[in-house]
């Protein structure tokens, strides 16, 4: 894809496919992002030439640079965390409150006023403007779950959300917005897959470079993170995840450098985890080799928070800002990094380049040209932003299964009863560093959300039963499912039982498996006994297994849906808006389909610990590749998504050119309701070629097609898509021979095959695809 011939579809000049009527320059506009619409032309001061925006960001970090001292450049690679912590059970020890951070936020950097560098106001994170646990935090609008919007598999509808989130950072003082969360999904049980972009490195890297665009589009940098193998929360801070050079390239290296190349990030947040025996703030493979020599990236590293274990091997080996002290051991990069500059143990070239990357950084995404202003939340549009939130969760949201005649819920229904997951008031959202909170609060107490991080347990005041009642005749009535013979019993007498299941993930733990907690499983199982017509409606932070499913009449997983996620499932559930998510990760049909199906690690380790984790298990077959590989049948396969209406996908062509190929076909609505199909193209070779798994997804498109209506659509895959790594040369190659070009609806679901012949091609490891034309 990615010569990314699809953008054209999605992105560019015209319209976005049907969910959005504005282009992201259009949008932008609209949204009061600043950098969609070009800065006014200012004389540029004679004494600071490094304010002629016309001037190449690395020109512009060079003329500043100059004239900086050591004690300024070093300023640049120190933050603080801007909470305070005093109201906190267990305050940080000997920390000073930072009077110019931003209360309740996630950091802050200095700026150098005399040469006007502004300061950077850090904010969490990929669905939001966060707030740090506060009893007062700021209400800001939500995207849904960084998988969800993996599940709308739109480009467009992902930079549309950045934007939105970008635009709300900048109006509430913030220029760094720590989002762009890249980990694929490796590990079902990981408490943060809700904030990434699912188990495929090209849906990951597009969708979540394109979110990365949005954000910066308003001046805000963007942090893509956590670099890299961050797969699970169990011994994060300690767990050595080993793997080989040409399968790490392969998968969530591939990823990254996807986005990267989409996105251009100000910023790259290095993990917490260690990586082939080295933390991944002090990697050099990572970040110098990797990052900053191979793909060329000019940008800085900083440190998650508490993510910095030293001084002198952390800045040579690739870390250039320490952020949000004081979570690490020690002040690493302040009087200590000075110190190592002066002894020479850090030369003062690597020192220049550290602070020149802060800078281009800074320059590239115009927070020179367009600083914030503080805090101009009051301009903040929150009904427009909710809309915007509300494509996003109605474009994610996936029909698993779906009895004909069931849904979208009957006109002739005169009794609809809902059940569990507070779905009288609220959806239910994320927990951790990501947490966007509601204007106005969580409509929920939970009983099980933990009082510390990473609760409280939030939901967003959007009422899918409301909704719901708004849009039928039926009478609506709630149980909240506790009562398992009270719940049965009413099901009986209902025409339609819809019951709403949940599962909460957060930073900092993994859950214990893949069933849903709480009894729910047994509420679910009881509920349909009663009554046949039972919808299950999932709000879950990625797979679940279902033992519930052949007893079930339709199935709906709604992820995390944000602000608007009540109106965007009700709007769904009732045929106003037609599904077309389709899965970005693979739902096995047990824990012992996966890898590990023991999660490595022990919660109970102390800090000082060094667990290994063994990635060479999957290596470059991820997800539906491993299923592949090893001839799995999962529970719901990736790429799957049924709609209200019916496609034909065929006249698959074919065509070798340049250094990979194009895929021609026809889609077309064969229903009798408007749609939109996720198209899928995945590749194999015919003959074994060093391949890690059977096939890979090459390249996809969403297309919006109204009843009859059918469309031919070209696409050029990127030629990584059917290459290997070569460690060696420090290379991708192409095999030459014949390759099966398949045309799909999901991984598991082929509609057509057919060949294409290629010639051998070599490219070096730092060759872009993703942005030509």
């Amino acid at each position: 894809m990615t010569s990314y011939r699809f953008l054209a579809h999605l992105a560019g000049t015209t319209a976005l496919i049907g969910a959005l009527a504005l282009s992201p320059v259009a949008f932008a506009q609209a949204t009061n992002n600043a950098p969609a619409v070009a800065a006014a032309k200012t004389e540029v001061p004679k004494d600071r030439p490094w304010m002629d925006a016309s001037l190449d960001p690395s020109v512009r970090a060079d003329l500043i640079l100059k004239e900086m001292t050591l004690a300024e450049k070093l300023q640049l690679t120190f933050g603080y965390f801007s909470t305070n912590q005093t109201w906190q059970v267990t305050p940080i020890k000997n920390y000073v409150f930072p009077k110019e951070g931003l209360p309740d936020s996630a950091g802050f950097v200095p700026g150098i006023p005399r040469l006007g560098i502004p300061n950077q106001w850090q904010t969490d994170a990929g669905v939001g403007v966060a707030t740090q646990r506060s009893p007062n935090p700021r209400g800001r609008t939500a995207l849904p779950s960084g998988v969800a919007t993996a599940a709308t598999w739109n480009p467009a509808v992902a930079y549309a959300g950045g934007a939105m989130i970008g635009n709300e950072a900048f109006l509430s003082g913030f220029n760094v917005q720590l989002a762009g969360g890249m980990n694929l999904l490796r590990e079902a049980r990981n408490g943060r897959n809700f904030e990434y972009g699912g188990e495929d490195p090209l849906l990951a890297g597009v969708i979540t470079g394109n979110e990365i665009k949005g954000i910066q589009s308003n001046n805000v940098i963007s942090t893509m993170k956590h670099f890299a193998f961050n797969g699970q929360e169990t011994n994060r801070n300690q767990m050595d995840h080993q793997i080989s050079d040409k399968a790490a390239r392969e998968s969530d290296l591939l990823a990254f450098q996807i986005a990267n190349e989409i996105g251009q990030p100000g910023s790259v947040m290095c993990a917490y985890n260690r990586v082939n025996g080295f933390y991944a703030c002090e990697n050099n493979w990572l970040l110098n080799d990797v990052l900053k020599t191979d793909w060329g990236f000019k940008g800085y590293v900083m440190s998650d928070w508490g993510a910095t274990h030293s001084t002198t091997q952390a800045a040579n080996q690739g870390l250039d800002q320490q952020s949000g002290w004081a979570f690490d051991r020690s002040p690493y990069f302040d009087g200590a990094l000075r110190e190592a500059v002066n002894n020479g143990y850090v030369s003062e070239a690597r020192a220049n380049d550290m602070a020149r990357r802060v800078l281009w950084g800074m320059f590239s995404v115009g927070l020179f040209d367009n600083p914030v202003k503080g805090d101009q939340s009051s301009r903040i549009d929150f009904v427009k932003n909710g809309k915007i939130s509300q494509t996003d969760a109605e474009e994610s949201i996936v029909l698993l299964k779906n009895t004909p005649g069931l849904l979208p819920l009957s006109r002739t229904a005169r009794s609809i009863l809902i059940v569990g997951s507070h779905a009288d008031v609220g959806v239910l959202s994320g927990g951790g560093s990501s947490q966007v909170y509601p204007v106005g609060g969580s409509p929920v107490p939970d009983e099980f959300a933990p009082n510390g991080f990473p609760g409280p347990k939030t939901y967003y005041p959007s009422s899918p039963m409301k909704g719901i009642q708004a849009r039928t005749s039926a009478t609506v009535t709630y149980l909240d499912g506790k009562d398992l013979k009270a719940a049965a019993a009413a099901a009986k007498k209902a025409d339609v039982v819809i019951v709403f299941g949940e599962q909460w993930t957060g930073e900092s733990f993994d859950v214990p498996d893949l069933n849903l907690p709480n009894g729910q499983d047994a509420l679910i199982s009881t509920v349909a006994k009663a009554n046949k017509k039972t919808v299950v409606v999932l709000q879950t932070g990625g797979p679940v297994v279902m033992p519930w499913l052949k007893n079930v009449g339709a199935v709906v997983e709604a992820w995390y849906p944000g602000t608007s996620g009540g109106e965007a499932i009700a709007r769904v559930l009732t045929g106003e808006v037609n599904p077309s998510g389709h899965l970005p990760a693979t739902f096995p049909a047990s824990i012992d389909q996966t890898p590990r199906p023991k999660l490595e690690g022990d919660p109970k380790l102390d800090a000082d610990s060094h667990p290994v984790s063994d990635y060479n298990i999957d290596g470059a077959a991820i997800g539906y590749k491993w299923f592949d590989k090893k001839g799995l049948k999962p529970l719901f396969p990736f790429g799957h998504g049924l709609s209200y209406t019916t496609f034909q996908l065929g006249s698959l062509v074919a065509e070798a050119k340049g250094q990979s190929f194009i895929a021609s076909f026809n889609v077309k609505n064969t229903g009798a309701v408007e749609g939109k199909d996720v198209a899928q193209v995945y590749v194999s070779p015919v003959e074994d070629s060093g391949w890690e798994a059977p096939k890979r997804l090459a390249t996809f498109l969403k297309v919006d097609l109204k009843p009859g209506e059918s469309r031919t659509v070209t696409l050029t895959v990127d030629p990584r898509m059917v290459a290997t790594y070569d460690p060696a040369s420090k290379s991708w190659k192409v095999a030459e021979g014949y390759y099966k070009v398949m045309l799909a609806t999901s991984a598991t679901d082929i509609v057509q095959t057919v060949q294409v012949r290629l010639d051998a091609q070599t490219f070096g490891v730092g060759t872009h695809f993703a942005n030509a034309q």
